[in-house]
């Protein structure tokens, strides 16, 4: 399932993409039957299976389409400490962690020694596209922003963290073939260590160091990266400063820091700190990406889904560089390539690579603007929940993503709704359009529905002896600070009276929006206390009429007046300007929310 090939060989990276989109129906059925084939006898399988080595047909009709909830009893008992052959004939060696659930932990994902071999594969496939677009990337140095995130031991002696950090730390990162793209500014002691703010200090003193080798910078996601744009305006006088100097700050404490700085800034440089200062000094920071590092080709961060919010101010900092979303990827599996890696923003589709999981589909039809399933929003019986295959989707269409995994999870719910929009040879290209139920997301956090609804339910508790009641409410992700931060428009009424609330007390009204942080999930309070990726969440009090202004404009846009729902979340610049015109109070969280590293609670 994972062909050889050279990474440094861009024409044999290219012919093995052409050969496993060409024959993707064949490599589909080849995946799930060698999933099939090596797990049939696993306890999860056997239950639907009876341990027949079913045909395709014969396993959807047997397994259910299944959410995590499902799943997580499963995966609780290893990590727990009963064996991996629960769901996975291969020893499950880590758990991933991801975003927040209901319950307010991460899910844990299962993973094995081949899957990170298959994120190998992955990420060389990415080499010869972007070589395929771009000159001359062989001749200098990438300066990406990469960290590792908090993890924990489960009572198995298993490890929990993020996919992103299991993958720096592993063998395959570490002692991975160096590759002219592989070349980057940061050396891997930097980037593993575990004090983010060190690790991110000292990353931007060797790419402004190594200015001149620097042919495309980048971080994971948009967010991380302008993160790293707003570290440098607070600390670029002090980086200055260690570069005429040729030392790396006292504060400085992490000896790997130290010792893999020391490498790089070998010597002062006079003349370069006086460039830096120069062009940070500068009243505007437009175009300060092109200017420091003037080589730079693009700039490499996923800015689809959520992360598209932040697309304009990363084109005010940029200069003019394309922004370019190389991958499509989960906790669950690593899914597909942008082909086409200089399209706009807009226009990013990934083509899933066949080899990866067995994928299924789950129909999606959009009706007055809205998506929802062909047969049913929630789980239904197999009879009633009808998937497609990967070859056969519909250009246009709606799909919700459905995973099968060479790592333990049978046709598991991602979340992710996508649309088709091409096809490249038999593989069908997707748009991301959004996660299932999420409605607010900064960085990492996905924040949904219910969870706000949950939150907003127990704060608003804190004003109604006042005889002040919450009737109505939206939310939106306010970007254009850095951090970004949630911002929620709440309407406010006496109990008695019609006439309009007063100014609220300000201690009252901070301590709702601290309430309400307190009670979202964990990967958002970790974003706000440790990783200071997001910024206090605010209540704008609006004044009364303001959410009938905001329906009659829904309306003027096409919404239906007897169908119409306040959204619960907006992100039309139009809509938010039409609540900010009608603000009487804004209000912000004073209080860190509290957080401690994931200790999820394991059933016994």
């Amino acid at each position: 399932m994972l062909p050889k090939f050279d990474p440094n060989n861009n024409e044999s990276g290219l012919k093995l993409l052409e050969d496993l989109t060409q024959n993707a129906k064949q490599i589909q059925e080849q995946v799930i039957g060698k999933i099939l084939t090596q797990n049939l006898n696993t306890e999860y399988l056997k239950t639907f299976l009876n341990g027949h080595s079913p045909d395709l047909q014969s396993f959807k009709n047997s397994v259910p389409v299944v959410n995590y909830e499902d799943i997580k009893p499963y995966i609780e008992r290893i990590a727990n400490g009963e064996p991996s052959h629960i769901i996975s004939s291969q020893p499950i060696t880590e758990l991933l962690t991801s975003s927040g659930t209901s319950g307010g932990q991460p899910k844990m994902m299962p993973s094995t020694a081949e899957d990170l071999d298959r994120k190998t594969f992955f990420y060389n496939l990415l080499v010869p596209v972007l070589n395929k677009h771009v000159d001359g990337l062989e001749e200098g140095k990438g300066m990406y922003l990469l960290f590792i995130k908090p993890e924990m031991s489960t009572p198995s002696g298993l490890m929990a963290r993020p996919v992103l950090t299991s993958y720096y730390k592993s063998k395959n990162f570490r002692n991975r073939p160096f590759n002219k793209y592989n070349v980057y500014t940061s050396p891997d002691e930097i980037i593993l260590c575990s004090d983010s703010t060190q690790s991110m200090y000292c990353q931007l003193l060797c790419g402004l160091v190594q200015r001149d080798e620097v042919l495309r910078v980048g971080a994971v996601f948009a967010s991380a990266f302008l993160r790293a744009i707003k570290f440098l305006e607070d600390y670029w006088k002090e980086l200055g400063d260690n570069i005429r100097n040729g030392e790396v700050s006292e504060w400085i404490t992490d000896p790997n820091c130290r010792v893999a700085v020391s490498s790089i800034l070998t010597k002062p440089n006079a003349g370069l700190a006086d460039l830096i200062d120069g062009m940070c000094g500068e009243k505007s920071w437009e175009g300060i990406i092109k200017k420091i590092w003037p080589k730079t080709k693009y700039i490499e961060v996923i800015v689809t889904g959520s992360m598209a919010q932040y697309i304009p101010t990363l084109e005010f900092y940029s200069g003019g560089l394309p922004l370019v979303s190389t991958m499509y990827a989960s906790s669950e599996c690593y899914f597909g390539i942008n082909f086409n890696p200089l399209s706009k923003p807009c226009d990013v589709s990934y083509t899933l690579l066949p080899n990866m999981a067995f994928f299924e589909f789950l129909p999606v039809e959009k009706n007055d603007g809205e998506l929802s399933h062909c047969n049913g929003s929630s789980v239904q019986p197999n009879d009633e929940l009808k998937t497609v295959d990967l070859v056969d989707v519909k250009l246009g269409q709606y799909y919700e993503l459905v995973v099968t995994t060479f790592t333990g999870l049978y046709r598991y719910r991602v979340g992710d709704i996508l649309m088709v929009t091409g096809f490249h040879n038999n593989a069908p290209q997707f748009k991301f359009v959004h996660r299932r139920n999420v409605v607010l997301s900064i960085d990492t956090d996905k924040t949904n529905e219910d969870d706000l609804l949950n939150a907003i339910t127990k704060a608003k508790l804190l004003v109604e002896p006042l005889g002040v009641l919450l009737t109505e409410y939206t939310s939106y992700a306010d970007t254009r600070s850095i951090p970004g931060h949630y911002v929620l428009f709440w309407e406010l009424k006496k109990r008695e009276g019609n006439e309009n609330l007063g100014e609220m007390e300000v201690g009252l009204m901070e301590e709702c929006c601290s309430s309400i942080e307190q009670l979202l999930d964990s990967v958002y309070r970790r974003c706000r206390s440790k990783d200071k990726s997001i910024g206090p969440l605010e209540i704008r009090v609006v004044q009364h009429g303001a959410f009938d202004a905001l329906m009659d404009f829904c309306v003027s846009q096409g919404s239906s007046v007897n169908q119409y729902k306040t959204p619960r979340c907006i992100k039309s610049e139009e809509a938010i300007r039409i609540l900010d015109s009608r603000v009487v109070g804004r209000y912000f969280s004073t209080k860190t929310p509290f957080w401690e590293p994931f200790k999820p609670q394991y059933s016994h």
